[in-house]
């Protein structure tokens, strides 16, 4: 484990990165208190966060086999720029007062589908930028980076802007993604050693290959595993979270922005620790610490009915969000040929974001029947399932030697 060099291109692209993650937070905490001005129904307010993760479903493994194929830089940087037009004209609608719940979800779909290639890429272009043995601290910088920017920068200003505005979080997250896309533009990177792809080859045969390459690693199938059942619990939490801050904890936005902010800054904390954690136990273990501690944190956030309990926990959550985070995608880095990260990648993230959907909805659902403290003690009992999941994670890869007498022996990827 070393510190990636900041030249070279990984300063740029963390600058991006964290610019970027700005303006997201401001939308993204917009978005949801803008949906209570329009509705009261949960099950409608999950419906927007559910619709922010269907496009993974429909075409994450795609934007990954695509992610292998092109210039990733140059695919970021497009991206970015139409996200940052498809913003600047949601903020102009807002601003003439014809937001409306199906435009929001129109917005969440839109985002998130551009978002397949963009995140696929990014994963895929970092191996580009520092070296193999940096990947763990480069990934805790960008993380932290984006954290610091999301969640103790942006988050307090949300209500002030909205004050302002409903339009001006909006307008500042286009902002931010034009800059973003300038700053990934002017990346120089050098190429990924790349297999020239057989006559013939489809993108239906690379997805194909990536899912054959994710299932075939004892490893990533068994964090696979585990994510997917947390991310469930999290798109419970999360599509009704302004819910159990605002009408069951009665704190109103300010309550809500305090929690947000609670999260950052358990997650920028996380960022420090995820490879001291990874140090001592290593980063399969990192993953169990990290699922333990939640499960408790969302027992607290369900159970009592306190504001500070609520901020406790939000904090704890974030910190081992980060853990987890950090180590899982160094993980999957790691372990995964240089031509096919970017589809080992979308084969991860389509499966383990599938959950997410699901659990919004689920979260929605569960909120209006059985109390708006339900989701979170149902992410508690997946979180705990998840913990249990990463079992045959934990055991140490062997070299196996093929023995003299012939019997067949199976080979362990290293």
């Amino acid at each position: 484990m070393r510190p990636p060099a900041w030249r070279g291109g990984f300063g740029r692209l963390w600058t991006a990165a964290v610019v970027s993650r700005f303006g997201d937070a401001l939308r993204n905490s917009a978005l949801p208190l803008l949906a209570v001005r329009l509705t009261d129904d949960p099950l409608v307010i999950a419906s927007v966060t559910a619709c922010g993760y269907l496009p993974w479903l429909l075409f994450g493994l795609l934007g990954g086999a695509i992610a292998d194929r092109v210039d990733q830089r140059r695919a970021m940087g497009a991206v970015d720029a139409v996200r940052g037009a498809l913003v600047a004209g949601f903020a102009l609608t807002v601003a003439l007062g014809h937001a409306s719940i199906v435009l929001l979800i129109a917005l969440a779909f839109s985002l998130t589908t551009l978002q397949t290639l963009f995140d696929n890429a990014s994963t895929a272009l970092l191996p580009s930028l520092v070296d193999r043995e940096a990947l763990g601290s480069a990934n805790a910088r960008l993380m932290t980076g984006q954290q610091l920017a999301g969640g103790l920068l942006a988050g307090p200003f949300v209500p002030l802007l909205l004050a302002a505005g409903a339009a001006v979080p909006f307008t500042a997250d286009a902002v931010t993604y034009l800059l973003a896309a300038a700053l990934v533009a002017s990346l120089r990177i050098r190429p990924p050693r790349r297999e020239p792809r057989p006559a013939g080859s489809t993108l239906r045969a690379e997805v194909s290959a990536g899912l054959r390459a994710l299932w075939g690693d004892r490893v990533l199938r068994a964090v696979c595993t585990a994510t997917l059942l947390c991310n469930i619990g999290m798109g419970a939490l999360i599509a009704t979270l302004v819910l159990h801050v605002t009408h069951w904890l009665h704190t109103g936005d300010a309550g809500y922005a305090a929690a947000m902010t609670a999260y950052a800054v358990g997650s920028f904390c996380g960022g420090f620790l995820a490879q001291r954690v990874a140090g001592r136990v290593g980063r399969a273990r990192s993953l169990l610490v990290a699922g333990c501690v939640q499960t408790s944190s969302l027992l607290l956030v369900g159970t009592v009915r306190h504001l500070g309990a609520l901020l406790a926990g939000m904090t704890l959550l974030g910190l081992m969000n980060m853990v987890w985070n950090v180590n899982q995608v160094t993980l999957m880095q790691q372990r995964s040929p240089e031509s096919m990260v970017g589809r080992i990648s979308a084969a991860f993230r389509t499966t383990s974001t599938s959950g997410a959907p699901l659990g919004a909805l689920l979260g929605g659902a569960v909120a209006g029947a059985y109390g708006l403290n339900g989701p979170a003690l149902l992410a508690a009992v997946l979180f705990a399932l998840a913990v249990t999941s990463l079992i045959p994670a934990l055991k140490p890869d062997v070299s196996v030697v093929e023995p003299d007498d012939g019997a067949t022996t199976a080979r362990v990827k290293p």
